[in-house]
């Protein structure tokens, strides 16, 4: 089973909070947890979609991805290369993808969720990252 690799960068942020709030301890102090830097991006190759007007399926995979698994297929949470450099850009490892199932399709389809190392960062793309939407969880 694979863990998203914002789980990772969570439980070094629960760590931090939990020392801020028990106070100190004699035990080394954790190291703080920083988010990574943003990356300049095109806002013509990625634009946004509500959660809400995202396909039943990707709800689906967003619920895997957020429980660590199980995965329909071997390929979820393989490393996305961003070869297209449509997405911010920031060093291997950083994105992950994952299977949005496309009902009737023989195969995997066209549709994935790509998470990036930041907390809901994800991005949709149903034409197999011809293109990227950022999903907006507040809408």
């Amino acid at each position: 089973m694979r863990i998203p690799p914002r789980f990772v960068a969570l439980a070094g942020a629960a760590a931090v909070a939990a020392a801020l709030l028990t106070g100190p301890t004699a035990t080394a102090a954790p190291a703080p947890v920083s988010a990574p830097a943003p990356a300049a991006v095109s806002t013509a190759a990625v634009g946004s979609i509500c959660y809400s007007a995202l396909p039943s399926q990707a709800h689906d995979t967003l619920d895997l991805i957020d429980q660590g698994g199980p995965f329909p297929y071997s390929q979820d949470g393989v490393v996305f290369q961003n070869r297209e450099r449509l997405l911010p850009i920031h060093g291997a490892g950083y994105y992950h993808e994952y299977t949005v199932i496309t009902p009737g399709s023989p195969t995997r389809g066209a549709r994935r969720i790509i998470t990036g190392q930041q907390w809901e960062e994800d991005y949709y793309t149903a034409d197999h990252y011809a293109s990227f939407r950022r999903v907006d969880f507040a809408c």
